[in-house]
């Protein structure tokens, strides 16, 4: 299996919900920034491809299984691996634990489709986008 990109992300006050929680949204918030930060490795970044390619990748699918609980201060890790790539989308996979005690927290499924901005059509995935999604593919 190729390695995983990860982020660590601290939960905050307003992440969470009356129950104490965090609020099951919030997890599609990171995952988004872990796919962010991954992009960050492209020329100009992820603001450069969205601003300067006109290059974006809207959400057409997400899906969760939610196992156990993050609270205020629990420190998530994120690891994203892609598990399929096709002409014009990519299917990201991500791992949701508690650093603390490795408990696995989530399972986070969320296929993009890169888009020609200004016309919000799609198109097929660019050689370095690809290269880079390549490289954190996930196999069996």
């Amino acid at each position: 299996m190729s390695p995983p990109f990860a982020i660590v992300h601290r939960v905050r006050i307003d992440e969470v919900d009356a129950a104490g929680v965090v609020f099951f949204p919030r997890y599609f918030g990171w995952c988004h920034d872990a796919m962010a930060g991954l992009l960050e490795s492209l020329e100009g970044g992820y603001a450069s491809l969205l601003t300067r390619r006109s290059i974006g990748l809207p959400t057409v699918h997400a899906e969760a299984d939610y196992v156990a609980p993050l609270r205020f201060g629990d420190d998530a890790g994120i690891a994203l691996t892609v598990d399929a790539i096709g002409v014009s989308s990519c299917t990201m996979a991500f791992r949701i634990s508690r650093i603390a005690d490795a408990v696995r927290i989530a399972t986070v499924r969320h296929v993009v489709v890169l888009t020609e901005l200004p016309a919000m059509r799609s198109r097929p995935i660019d050689d370095d986008v690809r290269a880079l999604f390549e490289r954190h593919r996930a196999t069996l």
